[in-house]
This record gives C-alpha cells, structure tokens and sequence, in this order.
C-alpha cells in the first residue's frame, strides 16, 4: 500500500536536522542511520514498520540534506539532537531505532534523556571502543579526507552527492567522522544504570565479537538467569543475532521488521 510521505527540517541545538515521515499513528519511531549515511538507506525498513505507527527517518549532523555546523562530531551531541528533534516534532516519548553510528548515536539519546525515549533497537553498535575487532578498528583508525580520491567512486558519495545541500563538504564529513570513529569511549556504567527496553540486533558475522554482545545484553539484565518454565524471570531487554549476515546487510534481513515490530508492540 502507498502510504504518503512528508518531509522537512528540525531545529536540533544548532542544526538544521532533516527528517521524513511516512505512516501514522501509535507511538512515533526514529530511526537513525549509519555512518555516511542518509534517511533513504533505510527507505525499505521505515515502510515495513509503517503500518499503524509513524516512522521518522533522520539525517545527523553533516550527512545528506542536513547541513554541518562548526561542532565535531561526538555520539553524545548526536544523542542529544536526536532528542531535540523528538521535541522540536512534538513527538512526546519516541521509539528509537539506529543502526552503526545510528545505533551509538540513538544509544547516548536513551542515556542521556531518557524521558525521550520509550524503547531502544540497537542495530550492530558497540558500548565501548574496544568492542570492535582489531581489523575493524584498524580500518576505523584510517577514515580520513585523504581516502577522498577513493571514496569518490563509491555508492554513499554518489547518494551524498545527489541530496547533500554542499557537495564540496565531503572530505570535512570524512574527517569529523575520522575522528569520531578514533575517539575511546565506554559507556559500561551508563549502560548498567539504562531503564529503556533494548532491543540489541547483531549479525552473526558483525564487527562487534559474540562476546561483546553477550556483555552488552549482561548490562541490560539479559543472559543472567534462566527464565523460568513461565517466562517470568525474561528480561525486558532483548538480544538478537541475525544468521547469514554481516555488518553491512544486516538491515536488509527480512527477519529485522518483524522483530523490531514485535518488541515495539
């Protein structure tokens, strides 16, 4: 079914944040994309989870329609424009949902206003640096403007190239992401201290080791006990690790909807 779409801007601490909307209804979801990013990765998604509730998707700080301001990029700034835009929209309480960066991005929003936040999917993102493997953060250790010549030829910039408001901001996105990306960060005891459902989605070949992900399911209360023949002792947090997938497609597994409409439900 065609559901019509609408568009626009959100004054969020400075930026100019853009977003769009399809479907109506129930309690509003936010969902939030990856590094290099735009709203249109997750077009697919957002239409899937349309159906009785409104689905927002957003562009962060520099990527696609929205604009870069002189600010760096940090996940906490992220989370806290995230929570401007949910109430510069009139949202009230949201449901979250990032993916990558988004996923640390919409992470920090649940922290740090959590009043703004009814539940969380975490999709293939890390509590704490050192949660990524060793090749990964490697890899991450490179991202710089000096990579342009490269990276100009690729998918995400021909998608940047085609929205984005300065075209010619590109290498400034690549090395404010570079440092976001070389930046320690471990968020063990915010994620303790967290009182917003979680959903964590990984795939079974991510960035991010098993390991990691069990431990982030321990802080959320998650894998620590038996349930119970009655359920009774189930967390209200969730873990799931999607089979066949990497860190790259696993928003595209059809399995993702109707496991994030389920938990939202």
């Amino acid at each position: 079914m065609q559901r019509e779409t609408t568009e626009g801007y959100a004054a969020a601490n400075g930026v100019q944040m853009y977003w769009r909307s399809v479907g109506e209804g129930g309690t509003p979801l936010v969902l939030v994309h990856g590094g290099f990013g735009l709203a249109d990765n997750l077009d697919d998604l957002a239409g899937q989870l349309a159906g009785g509730r409104r689905v927002i998707a957003v562009e962060l700080q520099g990527h696609g329609r929205t604009a870069d301001v002189d600010r760096p990029f940090s996940s906490e700034a992220f989370g806290d424009d995230l929570a401007a835009l949910i109430g510069e929209l009139g949202l009230g309480q949201a449901d979250l949902l990032g993916y990558s960066l988004g996923a640390q991005a919409s992470l920090r929003a649940a922290i740090q206003h959590p009043d703004r936040v009814r539940r969380l999917v975490s999709v293939s993102g890390a509590f704490r640096r050192d949660g990524w493997f060793p090749e990964v953060l490697e890899a991450k250790a490179h991202v710089n403007s000096g990579l342009f010549e490269q990276f100009r030829h690729s998918p995400p910039y021909a998608a940047y190239a085609a929205v984005a408001p300065d075209v010619d901001a590109f290498p400034v996105l690549m090395d404010k992401t570079g440092a976001l990306l070389a930046r320690g960060y471990d968020w063990t005891e915010d994620v303790r201290a967290l009182r917003v459902p979680t959903l964590l989605v990984f795939a079974d070949a991510d960035g991010i080791p098993p390991s990691h992900m069990a431990e982030f399911f321990a802080l959320l209360g998650g894998g620590l006990r038996d349930a119970g023949w009655d359920g009774a002792q189930r967390p209200e947090s969730r873990l799931a690790v999607l089979p066949g997938r990497t860190h790259y497609d696993v928003v595209q597994a059809p399995e993702l909807p109707g496991m994030v409409a389920d938990f939202l439900a």
